[in-house]
């Protein structure tokens, strides 16, 4: 059985995709459900600036399909500030959590980017990843390369948590690792070839997960690119 592709942009609300994804004259409050209705996930990149309120998210649960899916990324209270320690992230983390409720079974991974300057630091991520609730869905962004070794790995699988896979211009992608029964990939080139899609779509269905989540940066053909992920056979 291969995995299930959800695959979107980071981010919906891009007046640059104004007469090519959305109408020419479409106001900023419909862009939501337009995106919803011919994509099944979007990452929402904001609320790391920003903690998200729950008024403003209920109004996302309402304006999208039942089997949408939001992925949040984490504020930067979190990753940036406390730096994944678990004593100074713990209200915050219990905060982000208790605004999510308001997305119901909309709310899809949270992704916690770290820092390119933090190293790694396996005694610290087990700690932050005991005070995330059950079902957390949490998926982690390292920048810093000594992330990527075993020990990272092993803390990730024993708390059922995501690593985050990000293909970017500046580096080589890390290795595509099964932590979770679930993945969380980035796809951040500014132009992916039919080809290279086809070789995405093949490589996420061919893992054991049984969601694979994919964004692409916010780039003008970015729905184009998740489209084309989604009806590409693996």
């Amino acid at each position: 059985m291969s995995a299930r592709l959800w695959a979107g942009a980071s981010g919906y609300s891009f007046k640059e995709w104004k007469g090519s994804f959305y109408p020419e004259k479409m106001k900023p409050d419909a862009m939501l459900a337009w995106y919803a209705e011919r994509l099944p996930t979007v990452e929402i990149n904001n609320t790391f600036y920003q903690m998200p309120k729950a008024a403003v998210l209920e109004n996302w649960a309402a304006a999208t399909p039942a089997d949408f899916r939001f992925a949040i990324k984490a504020s930067r209270r979190i990753s940036h500030d406390a730096r994944l320690k678990a004593d100074a992230a713990a209200d915050s983390i219990a905060h982000l959590y208790r605004m999510l409720e308001s997305l119901g079974a909309k709310r899809g991974p949270v992704l916690f980017q770290l820092p390119p300057f933090l190293k790694k630091d396996v005694a610290r991520l087990r700690e932050f990843l005991a005070v995330l609730p059950p079902d957390h869905l949490a998926a982690f962004e390292f920048r810093h390369e000594s992330w990527f070794d075993d020990a990272v790995y092993g803390a990730l699988g024993d708390a059922g948590a995501a690593l985050c896979l990000s293909e970017r211009e500046d580096n080589a992608p890390p290795p595509l690792v099964e932590t979770a029964s679930w993945g969380y990939v980035r796809l951040r080139l500014e132009e992916y070839s039919d080809t290279e899609l086809a070789q995405w779509a093949q490589r996420l269905r061919a893992t054991s997960w049984k969601d694979a989540y994919a964004y692409f940066m916010h780039e003008p053909a970015a729905p184009d690119y998740a489209a084309t992920l989604l009806r590409t056979p693996g």
